[in-house]
């Protein structure tokens, strides 16, 4: 009995053997495509990669500003005997703003006169004496002598100190130097002020530019005339255009270049107002995708496209961006099929599914 049971528990087990190799052969030749058939399509969104002209935007803040801003400055000392303008009155270039107590100038003005007087009947007697030169041809020697008597007596003196009163009287009328909105009024009536004193600033709103601070990487991509959007801060519906007007040629200490933009019918703006300007600045012959289609792996950037219905990864090298759009440089060719959504764990050759809107 004992060698029967032996004989029949060895032919059980080679029939396992036999059976388990048979088993693994069998997995062994089903091929890898049946496994990859099973795992379900991811889907996703697609996009092309277009090779076209890409906006890039240069972002920057800053403060409006009149173009034309103009400080009054009172130019003799007196009493401000009369106002004629308060903050935020329009005047006219040549209007009349203000003027100082003048009868200080006038008795200048009198006195001067009548120095002058004497000094003319002191030449007209002194050049009596000299009344056979005075009627001879000889003109150098008539403008000499005549020059001499004036100094004598007094004559080139008295001329000076008259025009001297006259242009101390016309201080004290005080007018605008340019058009616009009166702002910043320093001085009340009745003030005594002194020579040089800041009265007050002369604003031209219908003019408005706003000074932003551009990044120096940035700055060979603008131009004067080029386009721009400016946001004011406190918010409007829509965004004023503006043009570039100037660009300060030199870099300051945070490696910043100011650029100022003319804002085109900046009706509602004031100067002082805090702005954002978008700067476009076209990029010519650029492959663009969806900023969606960028994904990061290992800090490298990867496009996923379609090929065969599965998805392919590529690095590729970013150029800018503007927020909407990335340029790429290389990696991909214009006219790929580029994945824009379920890409940000998606795996290469992995099966896909596109979905239409």
């Amino acid at each position: 009995m004992s060698h029967r049971r032996l004989f029949f528990m060895a032919a059980l087990l080679l029939g396992s053997i036999f059976s388990c190799e048979e088993e693994k052969k069998e997995n062994e030749e089903i091929p890898k495509d049946s496994f990859r058939a099973e795992v379900a399509a991811t889907p996703v969104r697609v996009a092309n990669a277009e090779q076209r002209t890409f906006d890039y935007l240069i972002n920057a803040t800053g403060k409006i500003d009149a173009v034309d801003q103009v400080k009054v400055v009172i130019q003799r000392q007196g009493i401000l005997s009369e106002l004629n303008v308060k903050e935020g009155d329009f005047v006219e270039k040549g209007a009349v703003l203000a003027r100082l107590d003048d009868s200080e100038a006038n008795f200048r003005m009198e006195k001067a006169r009548i120095q002058l007087k004497n000094a003319q009947a002191n030449y007209e007697s002194e050049i009596l004496s000299f009344g056979t030169i005075m009627s001879s041809d000889d003109e150098e020697r008539k403008g000499s002598i005549t020059d001499q008597i004036k100094a004598k007596s007094g004559l080139f003196a008295a001329e000076i100190d008259l025009k001297e009163a006259q242009l101390e009287i016309e201080k004290s009328v005080v007018k605008a130097p340019t058009s616009g909105r009166v702002a910043d009024l320093q001085i009340k009536k009745g003030s005594l002020v002194s020579n040089g004193a800041e009265f007050m600033e002369i604003i031209n709103t219908n003019s408005l530019e706003l000074r932003v601070k551009v990044l120096e990487s940035d700055i060979n991509l603008i131009s004067l005339g080029q386009k721009a959007e400016v946001y004011p801060v406190s918010g409007s519906a829509e965004p004023f255009s503006g043009t570039v007007r100037s660009i300060n040629p030199k870099v300051d200490e945070n490696g910043l270049v100011q650029v100022s933009i003319l804002v085109n019918n900046g009706k509602g703006l004031l100067p002082g107002m805090n702005a954002r300007a978008i700067i476009r600045a076209p990029q010519n012959n650029s492959i663009v995708v969806p900023k969606q289609a960028l994904v990061y792996r290992s800090s490298r950037a990867v496009v996923f496209t379609i090929e065969n219905n599965e998805s392919k990864w590529n690095y590729v090298e970013v150029g800018k961006d503007n927020g909407k759009e990335v340029e790429i440089l290389s990696g991909i060719e214009p006219g790929s099929t580029v994945i824009t959504t379920n890409n940000l764990q998606l795996a290469h050759q992995a099966p896909v599914q596109i979905v239409k809107d």
